[in-house]
């Protein structure tokens, strides 16, 4: 690690101190945490340090959530920190959902003091090598003069390149100590340089030449064109082109879901016309996505006939699970703005009218009405009705399951960063602690958790949070009273073999969401729905709206695992 010149002022404190000021010059305004015993030095300098808000979880994984909400909602570096053993391995969920979604956070654990390491002390994990595999770095200072230039390299990491968490392991003795600490202002680590990133323009003007030859263009989103704001070059690029956008699940959001071209979500809950589309086109581009198996199904058959171009910022990620034609790799906004500069020095735009009729085509056939029987509350259905209430720009945030599904395919983003999901681990109850993120990232946005009971349930000792800290949020649970997804495939691939999926026992979640001090409301109609979300949107507290829908409901569109995308189930033979 090598730093710049630092300041010529030096001050003598303890670590503890030097590193909350460090996280100070960071321009971090909220942590999210718990104390314990090996952080208590860190919480003593926090009681009257002025300029960073502490807000209280109930468990360390909410407070790694709440952190990765802050940061996906804000695109600011989320932080979280939890004291050494339990409280550090508690974090280890959260942070592993932060790096398969690649979600900027700094992860600050307590441990033993530094003579004590490596001899099963009290409350003693190894954090740093448990975590190795699910974070882009990690730090151990050994010295307060040390904390500074550690913070100064977690931030610059876990915001560059292909954000992701980084953990900082802070010895009791570090924290403690006192020494003469100065504050560097930049910091350079050998090989990586990810501001010196140059794009290929050969490749770019391959890449552009494939999209202007092209009769049939479609453009594969991920979540890379929200990190790199690229929402903006993308939309030029497709209007360009007249090509269709297709989102993954982490993408959704940067191609406003109203517009002409838009497809919505592809994949294994993807849409009629994005998961039919993908394979009628010739070429593809596919910008800051990873190919997952969620998103393209069986490997070997996805778009057979079509030419590739894969843009993405990691090489790794190319020829990975998807031989492509052309790889750029770029940063998504740089890469799709000299794609499109390139392909307007070509010539006029072509028409591509057949192209877009069976686009219209495709989309009018996958419009589809779901669930009719009187009394009954359908999600899609619900979905819909809170769109028209909700602001443009209020935020969605989901837990997982089928919850996650339906908001996936029918609750329309229009926005970059209002939509947001664990996509790549698929973490039950990240939905409600990230909702609190979001909210204190956005407090003067509405924000609304679409959830399953069974996903609420693994976090809602959180409203605790809620309440005390003042951060309120519409928490709508679609209670089926049962692990929805699992049950969704017992019944379609095992023969209703129900093994432990319904939850014979849940709280009356009103009561419950009242115990806590915020405020419950069950609803049986879709007019009860109606008020209830004008109701919450006023609510100076959270508001707990429980839903009842059908208990084997399916999520449909769905693609059966490891089939191809266009073996769309569209709906089951109940008879």
């Amino acid at each position: 690690m090598a730093l710049s010149k630092v300041s010529s002022i030096v001050e003598r404190i303890n670590g503890a101190e030097a590193l909350l000021k460090s996280l100070k010059k960071e321009r971090v305004e909220v942590i999210f945490g718990i104390p314990g015993g090996a952080t208590i030095p860190i919480y003593d300098v926090l009681y009257d340090f002025e300029g960073i808000r502490h807000i209280l979880a109930r468990h360390e994984q909410c407070a790694a959530h709440m952190a990765d909400g802050y940061a996906r909602a804000s695109g600011k570096v989320g932080v979280c920190i939890a004291t050494s053993g339990p409280g550090a391995t508690n974090l280890v969920t959260g942070i592993a959902t932060a790096y398969m979604d690649s979600s900027p956070l700094v992860a600050i654990t307590g441990q033993v003091p530094t003579n004590m390491i490596g001899k099963d002390a009290f409350q003693e994990t190894d954090i740093v090598g448990i975590t190795a595999s699910i974070t882009k770095h990690s730090l151990q200072p050994r010295s307060p003069k040390e904390v500074p230039a550690a913070v100064k390299e977690a931030f610059y990491v876990a915001s560059t390149w292909r954000p992701g968490p980084v953990l900082i392991d802070m010895p009791k003795d570090v924290q403690v100590n006192v020494e003469d600490v100065h504050f560097p202002g930049k910091v350079s680590l050998r090989g990586y340089k990810p501001d010196k990133l140059k794009i290929n323009l050969n490749s770019v003007k391959e890449a552009s030449t494939l999209l202007n030859k092209a009769e049939k263009p479609f453009i594969l989103a991920g979540g890379g064109v929200i990190i790199s704001n690229a929402s903006k070059e993308l939309l030029e690029l497709s209007e360009h082109l007249n090509a269709p956008v297709a989102t993954t699940l982490m993408g959704k959001g940067c191609f406003p879901e109203n517009h002409p071209l838009s497809l919505g979500v592809i994949g294994m809950h993807g849409t009629y016309p994005a998961n039919l589309l993908v394979s009628r086109s010739d070429v593809i581009l596919a910008v800051g996505m990873r190919f997952s198996d969620r998103t393209v199904g069986n490997f070997e058959a996805f778009a057979p006939d079509s030419k590739i171009i894969h843009l993405d910022i990691s090489e790794a990620e190319i020829n990975k699970n998807i031989k492509v034609e052309v790889s750029v790799i770029a940063d998504a906004k740089r890469g799709l703005k000299e794609i499109c500069k390139q392909i307007k020095a070509l010539n006029k735009p072509k028409q591509r009218k057949d192209w877009k009729e069976l686009v219209s085509k495709f989309k009018e056939k996958g419009i589809f009405n779901f669930g009719k029987s009187k009394g009954k509350i359908y999600p899609p259905q619900l979905l819909k009705i809170l769109r028209t209430i909700l602001p443009k720009k209020a935020i969605a945030v989901t837990e997982v399951g089928q919850n996650q599904a339906w908001a996936a395919l029918y609750f329309k983003i229009y926005h970059p960063r209002t939509f947001i999901t664990s996509g790549g681990l698929g973490t039950m109850g990240f939905g409600f602690p990230a909702a609190l993120g979001a909210k204190v990232a956005k407090p003067e946005v509405p924000v609304v958790d679409i959830a399953g009971d069974g996903s609420f349930l693994m976090t809602s000792q959180d409203l605790a949070t809620s309440v005390t800290e003042e951060i309120p949020v519409i928490v709508i649970i679609l209670d089926n009273r049962a692990l929805g997804m699992v049950a969704q495939w017992q019944r379609l691939f095992y023969n209703r073999r129900y093994s432990h999926t319904y939850l014979n026992k849940v709280p009356d979640f009103v009561q419950y969401a009242k115990s806590f001090g915020a405020e419950g409301i069950q609803v049986e109609s879709y007019e009860d729905f109606k008020q209830a979300i004008r109701e919450g949107l006023s609510n100076e507290v959270t508001t707990v709206i429980d839903v009842p829908i059908p208990k084997e409901e399916n999520v449909f569109p769905m693609v059966p695992p490891g089939k191809e995308l266009e073996k769309l189930i569209m709906k089951v033979d109940e008879t």
